[in-house]
């Protein structure tokens, strides 16, 4: 029994020593910060994929009258450039299904990690 209480002592610890969880506005300083120090053919590959992956989820997330609404979608990439978090500003249906359509998706292999990268949208009319 107390052996079971020590390794549950032990765990809760561990967990309120994790880094806090970032909002909104920090994760987006930190995209704006991650995308602005890359190299000019970083920079190139990164628009080439986020072009891709935007065409593929704006399809996917294409409805017969849409809200044309702006948002950001912020994505955390890992050291594969798997998308494993992400931040949403708006509340437009294709800002929050985008955002779920990026979660596990591959966007490119980052120098560094965690590496951040945002996508804006706003739309004339």
């Amino acid at each position: 029994m107390k052996l079971i209480a020590l390794i549950a002592l032990a765990a809760l610890s561990g967990a309120s020593s994790a880094a806090p969880a970032l909002e909104y506005v920090e994760a987006k300083a930190l995209a704006d910060k991650d995308e602005a120090s890359l190299t000019q053919a970083e920079t190139t590959n990164l628009l080439r994929a986020q072009g891709e992956l935007l065409g593929a989820g704006t399809a996917a997330c294409a409805t017969p009258k849409p809200d044309l609404s702006p948002f950001v979608v912020v994505m955390e990439l890992d050291a594969e450039g798997k998308v494993v978090r992400t931040w949403l500003q708006g509340s437009s249906p294709i800002g929050i299904c985008l955002r779920k359509y990026v979660a596990g998706k591959v966007l490119v292999v980052p120098q560094r990690v965690p590496f951040y990268s945002s996508l804006e949208l706003s739309f004339s009319k």
